[in-house]
């Protein structure tokens, strides 16, 4: 196997923090049986759970409630050919929990979309990967 100085696996912690630092990811589900993939803007809880503000009616609650999603975000400069990629796996579920639901309504995500009957969801952080590229590292 060749090995590539150009790419750095990232830790869990060093994940979290970039990740926490871009407005927008994107949910990996399946939607009639096939990948599909929504960007949406987010925030991180506390513990690392990825959290979307979203419809209750929404097509994507409906698809993602009680199953494993992947959360995608990542930052590339093309000018450097440099950047990271994060990818967090993990069960997706509605927030039922009164007390909860009352914590994030106060600052929790919000969404860019204007809604009613808003809900938010969870994405346990179960799997964090990421990788850094910098091919500054690895001159040809």
């Amino acid at each position: 196997m060749v090995q590539n100085h150009a790419f750095r696996a990232l830790d869990r912690q060093e994940c979290l923090r970039l990740l926490a630092d871009v407005p927008v990811g994107r949910v990996v589900y399946t939607r009639q049986a096939l990948p599909a993939v929504l960007p949406v803007d987010f925030a991180l809880d506390i513990d690392g759970a990825v959290l979307l503000c979203t419809s209750a009616t929404s097509d994507l609650v409906r698809a993602i409630d009680g199953v494993v999603v992947a959360f995608e975000g990542d930052e590339f400069d093309p000018a450097s050919r440099s950047g990271w990629s994060v990818v967090v796996t993990g069960r997706a579920s509605v927030v039922t929990d009164p007390a909860e639901h009352e914590r994030l309504s106060r600052g929790g995500p919000t969404s860019w979309m204007p809604m009613r009957d808003e809900v938010f969801v969870r994405i346990e952080s179960e799997v964090v990967t990421g990788r850094e590229l910098n091919v500054a590292r690895n001159p040809v």
